[in-house]
């Protein structure tokens, strides 16, 4: 869809690959309400979405930064269904790309992007922007969250992504728990810049193709789907990256703060 500019971008971005048996693991969900989540954003090359994201300006999207589009990329914004026509949806060609300095593709540590639209959203019912997290206090663990996506349903190789959007509420597990030698056991570690969400016994969780989407917590986005291993498994949560006051003032001095 056109040439994009590429800024505060890490180097280490040109050797990103999924580790093996890891992906930004909507599992144990329900389709959403159609256009009921109009914040949402979808990255694809025309074919299937590859990820999501969330409006947070009328012309900047929020998604992950091992999301990083290639030059077809573009985004979709007011989508319940990939493939059916809805008079709803925009497609918005990609400017610019801005990645967090400092990404790393083997932990996931600074896995956040922001992508300039080459033109504004039409703001309407069906697309609308989304509130950033204002208290950077830690999420406690307990605290129940809502995670939507296009993603797989299952973990099973041979399946599709969701053809609609899907949404599960998932629990902030603590750390300590995440980082056992029963579950990630700190390989790649849950540092306090992410999020492990969840359920102990499994079964909701976010999966391939959710990737870049958004952890809402109380009405505000509080995380980025990031990464995972094994969709929906008791043994690995989720992980999200927690949007601390670093990230939200470098997103806000990316995207000229209040200014379009």
């Amino acid at each position: 869809m056109g040439l994009f500019s590429v800024l505060y971008l890490s180097a280490s971005i040109f050797l990103f690959t999924l580790p093996k048996g890891q992906c930004a693991h909507i599992i144990g969900g329900k389709e959403s309400v159609p256009h009921s989540r109009p914040y949402m954003a979808a990255l694809t090359d025309g074919k299937r979405f590859s990820c999501g994201g969330t409006l947070i300006k009328e012309n900047w999207v929020l998604t992950a930064a091992h999301c990083f589009p290639s030059e077809n990329t573009y985004v979709v914004l007011g989508a319940h269904s990939q493939t059916k026509r809805e008079k709803e949806k925009q497609s918005v060609n990609i400017t610019k790309v801005f990645v967090y300095p400092g990404f790393n593709w083997k932990s996931f540590e600074n896995d956040i992007m922001v992508l300039q639209l080459q033109t504004k959203a039409k703001i309407n019912q069906a697309v609308k922007t989304i509130q950033l997290v204002k208290n950077f206090s830690d999420i406690k663990a307990g605290t129940q969250c809502l995670i939507a996506g296009w993603g797989k349903i299952d973990d099973k190789p041979k399946t599709m992504s969701s053809d609609t959007l899907r949404e599960v509420n998932v629990t902030v597990l603590e750390r300590q728990f995440c980082n056992g030698k029963e579950h990630y056991n700190s390989h790649p570690p849950v540092t306090i810049n992410m999020v492990c969400a969840g359920d102990k016994r499994g079964g909701k969780d976010a999966c391939k193709g959710d990737s870049g989407g958004p952890l809402i917590c109380n009405k505000e986005q509080k995380g980025i789907v990031s990464f995972g291993r094994s969709c929906g498994s008791s043994k690995f949560p989720g992980i999200y990256t927690r949007l601390t006051k670093t990230y939200v003032s470098w997103i806000k001095k990316i995207t000229g703060g209040d200014r379009d």
